[in-house]
């Protein structure tokens, strides 16, 4: 398969009701365990692959070195592969596109765009976020890969839970805009409640990205929402250093 291929493959996994279930991975090992599990894509969380890398979460890894994960994620794993790519590494249009053309040269066939400021405070306006995807779409299309770009608003992730219901307007607007300016779907992480989910699914024309915590979890539930991709963030990462930890402790807790 090409690269263009393997994203076109990639977007119609999205289905509403049935939807793509990614459980995220951090570099080509943990790609590749995932993968053997049965995985049809595979996805990053920026804070495993931060955290993998002894780094923080919001873009404090070397662009550098996330372009070397991703392609050696993409080489061991035969599989179509998203990358969190956070703000794009980037504020300005130009520099965003530069990059996101090192994003396409390393295999990579998806990325999460986020809208808040990295490094910053708060989230970018419609109107620039827009003009963001809107370059990188442009950008994508100028390589004949139709990225799958899945616009992700941290609207509701940074309120409290209490006052999640009065951000679900503003949520459906963005992805609206977002849809109109080449998103592919639509991430609205850290928000649980099921009939929240389901009416930012009916409000906007893009395939709808939930995020669950919980690796035990039935996803049956939220994939009743209609939501048409289900993702586990650092859920994945944290339950294998913490596997890893239990088995460390019961080896040095028998010496």
């Amino acid at each position: 398969m090409t690269q263009a291929d393997r994203a076109r493959a990639f977007a119609a996994l999205h289905q509403p009701g049935k939807p793509l279930v990614l459980y995220n991975c951090w570099d080509a090992g943990s790609g590749a365990a995932i993968a053997k599990g049965g995985a049809p894509a595979l996805a990053t969380g920026s804070w495993s692959v931060a955290a993998a890398q002894g780094y923080a979460d919001g873009e404090a890894l070397p662009l550098e070195t996330l372009l070397q994960i991703a392609t050696r994620i993409t080489i061991a794993c035969d599989l179509p592969v998203s990358l969190d790519f956070e703000g794009g590494y980037a504020g300005e249009t130009d520099a965003l596109r530069k990059n996101i053309a090192g994003v396409l040269a390393a295999g990579i066939i998806g990325i999460n765009f986020e809208d808040r400021v990295v490094q910053g405070q708060g989230l970018h306006d419609i109107d620039t976020q827009t003009k963001r995807i809107a370059a990188i779409r442009a950008e994508a299309d100028a390589h004949d890969v139709p990225l799958f770009i899945n616009a992700r608003t941290d609207l509701v992730l940074q309120s409290d839970p209490a006052d999640h219901g009065q951000h679900v307007e503003a949520a459906i607007t963005r992805g609206t805009a977002y849809a109109e300016a080449g998103a592919s779907s639509f991430f609205i992480p850290g928000l649980s409640d099921p009939e929240m989910i389901r009416s930012i699914c009916e409000a906007v024309a893009l395939p709808i990205n939930a995020m669950c915590l919980d690796v035990t979890a039935d996803v049956a539930p939220l994939a009743a929402t209609g939501v048409s991709r289900i993702s586990f963030g650092p859920a994945p990462y944290r339950a294998a250093m913490k596997a890893l930890t239990q088995q460390a402790e019961r080896l040095y807790g028998e010496s």
